[in-house]
């Protein structure tokens, strides 16, 4: 009888034929890149993959792919969401790291729950539109009743899966730190609703749509014991670590005035040097420090975007590369990019890593790999960034009938070199989340209004 059940189960399963793409490429192991390809799809995750013929000739849907370039779907390992209401501010346009701080933290700590609602919501939908299926939002400053619920709830209303920090700031500028002290917490407040956030929210199953990460936001914002604290209660409750690092030069001369030793240094002595930690930017490390982060299984997100706007380096990737580092690629936030687009991020890491290196040794995917694979290992996830079997079915979905791709003889380094910027088709966990160039169930026109009166009452209250 059991067997029955889930017999008849299976076929009740939604299924997805999706046939005829001009390429698919699956970014596994392999890397294969496949022509007039397809995609069998039960319940969410990925059946078959393959040549078209070789696939089963019906589905409950079946979608015909012709013109159509297929990616996992791309996943953003480090951002800040509500900096959509903070875009290209005249007192930070043309500054670096810290001055750059210094014009935001007052404004940011304005916020209104409302305000970060539908901040998260503009920020997820540009993300979403640009092929990304997974963002993980750094997220660390809590003022005026402004909780990591607000951001959770408008994740959900975009259905893309999401990875939020419960992120902090203790450290004031009475204590050393950089930040205002109307922007800092008590750090036994934090760890509570740290913990309050684990048992709520965090689903460490494959194929969650929904996890989260303890992520103090950096070494000149938040004390050691906070640091060492929230490394045990992340550990104890087994979620990830985050925290930006070696971000600028700036930072390198706060550790060793304030610690006496620089940023990887620091980290190693807080115990963040493990293979449950990723960190942001870490563009300014030595070759020793590239060795010391890969020994110990660290990752890092690169944010080319970012780095480039606030004129704070380039992080030696081919370095991370050649190590074994974990590497993932982030827009950062939209008041240091100015935008959502993962997919111009890929363009901006083949191109700066270009400058630094050369043309040949580093390529489109190259790019690809540190937006798939490499973001998923940071995050701690095998189910996604990949198509292949039994993973889950995020997925990006590319035409190349823009004038822009005119004339364009490889399909796949014509996305990056061409500089697409927007997906026809994105799907999350087997459900439509774009469809013809649109996010479903949004209306932008309704969001940019309401977004636009916010970013306008969010610095009226300044």
């Amino acid at each position: 009888m059991s067997s029955r059940r889930a017999m008849l189960r299976e076929s009740l399963m939604a299924t997805l034929l999706a046939k005829n793409a001009t390429v698919l490429v699956t970014m596994d192991e392999a890397r294969r890149e496949l022509t007039d390809a397809g995609l069998f799809i039960r319940d969410g995750f990925i059946e078959q993959v393959g040549a078209s013929a070789s696939l089963p000739q019906s589905a409950d849907t079946v979608l015909d792919l012709s013109g159509h370039i297929v990616l996992p779907g791309l996943i953003n390992c480090h951002h800040h969401l509500d900096q959509t209401l903070t875009r290209n501010l005249p007192a930070a346009q043309n500054t670096n790291l810290f001055r750059w701080l210094g014009a935001h933290y007052g404004v940011w700590a304005a916020r209104t729950p409302d305000a970060s609602r539908t901040a998260t919501l503009v920020g997820c939908a540009e993300l979403v539109l640009s092929g990304c299926t997974t963002v993980f939002d750094h997220a660390y400053l809590f003022q005026n009743g402004c909780r990591v619920d607000d951001q959770i709830a408008a994740a959900r209303e975009i259905g893309i899966r999401f990875a939020i920090s419960r992120g902090s700031m203790s450290l004031g500028q009475s204590k050393g730190g950089l930040p205002p002290d109307n922007c800092v917490e008590d750090e036994d407040a934090i760890l509570r609703d740290s913990e309050r956030v684990i048992a709520q929210y965090h689903d460490a199953r494959p194929g969650a749509m929904l996890q989260i990460v303890l992520a103090p936001c950096s070494p000149f914002s938040v004390s050691a014991a906070l640091m060492r604290q929230s490394a045990h209660l992340a550990r104890q409750h087994g979620v990830r670590l985050h925290t930006h690092l070696c971000e600028t030069i700036d930072e390198e001369r706060y550790t060793l005035q304030q610690f006496g030793a620089r940023p990887v240094a620091y980290m190693e002595e807080l115990g963040w040097l493990r293979d449950d930690v990723w960190f942001a930017h870490a563009v300014h490390v030595n070759d020793a420090e590239v060795f010391q982060l890969a020994r110990h299984g660290a990752g890092m997100c690169h944010c080319p975007s970012s780095n480039m706007r606030l004129a704070s380096g380039i992080a030696p990737i081919r370095k991370y590369r050649d190590a074994g580092v974990k590497v993932g690629l982030g827009v950062d936030g939209s008041a240091s990019n100015d935008n959502s687009n993962l997919m111009e991020s890929l363009r901006h890491a083949l191109l700066i890593n270009r400058l630094t290196y050369d043309a040949a040794s580093v390529t489109h995917l190259d790019s690809y790999r540190w937006a798939c694979e490499g973001s998923a290992r940071c995050l701690g996830r095998d189910d996604i960034g990949k198509i292949a079997l039994g993973k889950q079915a995020d997925l990006a979905f590319y035409t190349l009938d823009e004038l822009r791709f005119s004339g364009a003889h490889d399909p796949l380094a014509a996305l990056v070199l061409c500089g697409a910027h927007a997906a026809d088709r994105v799907m999350i966990k087997g459900e439509w989340r774009v469809e013809h160039g649109q996010p479903v169930g949004i209306d932008v026109a309704k969001l940019r209004q309401d977004h636009g009166a916010a970013a306008k009452a969010f610095l009226g209250a300044m």
